[in-house]
């Protein structure tokens, strides 16, 4: 039993909590950035609410809880949390005093 559920933490760990050595990126970003591109959002389109994205990533690919989703979201619309931001972001997501992201009916 020990071994069977050390076996388990640890190909979840791998799998889903440590970042792709190829690119950075975990399992939720990977999603996040399939489905705005699936749905057509752009750099040179109108912003989309970040609950629009949040929805539709838990819908089709990320059935885990939609805080899981907006804090990854967050981080790639944050300057000093990644080397470059993958998203451009628009509204309060943060900053590096410690202040929260807004919630995410108010990003976009």
């Amino acid at each position: 039993m020990r071994s069977s559920y050390l076996d388990y933490a640890m190909s979840v760990i791998v799998s889903r909590a440590l970042p792709d050595v190829r690119d950075g990126l975990k399992p939720v970003h990977r999603r996040i950035i399939h489905s705005m591109n699936e749905n057509g959002y752009a750099f040179n389109r109108p912003y989309r609410k970040s609950a629009r994205i949040v929805g539709d990533v838990m819908g089709k690919y990320h059935p885990h809880g939609d805080s899981a989703i907006y804090d990854a979201l967050v981080r790639m619309a944050q300057g000093f949390s990644m080397s470059l931001p993958l998203l451009d972001g628009q509204g309060n997501f943060g900053s590096m005093d410690g202040d929260k992201p807004a919630a995410f009916r108010y990003t976009e």
